[in-house]
């Protein structure tokens, strides 16, 4: 039955990517196909890669309210492109190839995030109250940092900083995609063969360990893998905070399963069709551009809300 429900899953997202490739065709068509595949590919990317790194981050943080972008990754990626910025200059950044500015930022910004990650799960793993505070935290003061620079940048160079604060798929670089689909393909395959450790992972560190699993170096190999997709996706297009928590809240309710071999495909598929049919809708059917990330942030935002009133008190 679950199987079957991934089948329609992988259904919908073929119909929607035909759709989004095809629909009020006009014109010189190899061109148009063209632009709309090297956005399509960016959509089902950082939409899968955002799914299961989210699901990734809740197994081994023992949580599902939180995702990667809640305890501070999206503030330290503004850090990181202000402080890029403020280093290089604006017309430096820009002169550097698309590729290697890629690979640069998609290094900074793992090497980060593995710091920040092992940080927080090492200190407040089993707190849920303390790893979202020292999340938030993190983020005010790397806010406050970036806030500091911006300030310090000429118009022109803030406008560059500005531009990669907010997601774009309009102007993915096709080069750095290529790069981008590269690792996140692998480390998707690598999530997947981790699936049944996962599984005992779930139950916890000392039922895991009691079983003989090797809990610590699975955490460290999940984060590793989280921190490796979020960076090339957010290195991609942007940082996107809630897609990953509606992936894969939506993921669980629809499989109503434990098995990470049936979540981390499921939330894949989910969050490559909530950016893509979003996107077709916005672009074909109402024509508009740049409100997709906003109605995402918007409906996760009500969704983290809503989780957290839901819960209840230890």
């Amino acid at each position: 039955m679950a199987d079957r429900r991934l089948a329609w899953l992988a259904g919908a997202l073929l119909v929607a990517s035909a759709a989004f490739l095809f629909w009020g065709l006009k014109g010189p068509a190899a061109f148009i196909l063209t632009l709309r595949g090297t956005k399509l590919a960016a959509l089902l990317l950082v939409g899968a890669a955002t799914g299961m790194a989210t699901v990734l981050f809740q197994t081994v943080a023992m949580n599902r309210l939180l995702t990667p972008g809640i305890v501070g990754f999206d503030a330290l990626f503004v850090f990181l492109q202000s402080a890029l910025v403020m280093g290089l200059g604006g017309l430096g950044l820009a002169q550097i190839p698309s590729t290697l500015r890629f690979g640069m930022e998609t290094l900074l910004l793992m090497g980060a995030a593995m710091a920040l990650f092992g940080l927080l799960l090492r200190r407040g793993a089993g707190d849920i109250t303390r790893m979202i505070l020292t999340g938030v935290i993190l983020g005010v003061l790397l806010r406050g940092a970036s806030d500091l620079i911006q300030r310090m940048l000429d118009p022109s160079e803030y406008s560059v900083v500005q531009q990669a604060m907010f997601v774009s798929f309009g102007a993915v670089p096709r080069d750095a995609l290529g790069l981008a689909a590269v690792v996140l393909v692998a480390a998707c395959g690598a999530a997947l063969r981790l699936a049944p450790a996962l599984d005992v992972a779930g139950l916890g560190r000392g039922m895991a360990r009691g079983v003989g699993l090797d809990h610590d170096r699975l955490v460290m190999v999940a984060l590793a893998l989280t921190a490796a997709m979020v960076s090339v996706a957010t290195a991609l297009v942007g940082p996107i905070t809630f897609l990953g928590l509606l992936a894969a809240s939506l993921a669980r309710a629809l499989m109503d399963s434990h098995r990470h071999a049936l979540l981390l495909p499921a939330s894949a598929l989910i969050g490559a069709l909530i950016l893509t049919l979003g996107q077709f809708a916005f672009e074909r059917l109402l024509g508009l551009q740049s409100t997709l990330a906003v109605l995402v942030e918007f409906f996760g935002g009500l969704l983290f809300l809503f989780m957290v009133l839901r819960r209840r008190p230890a």
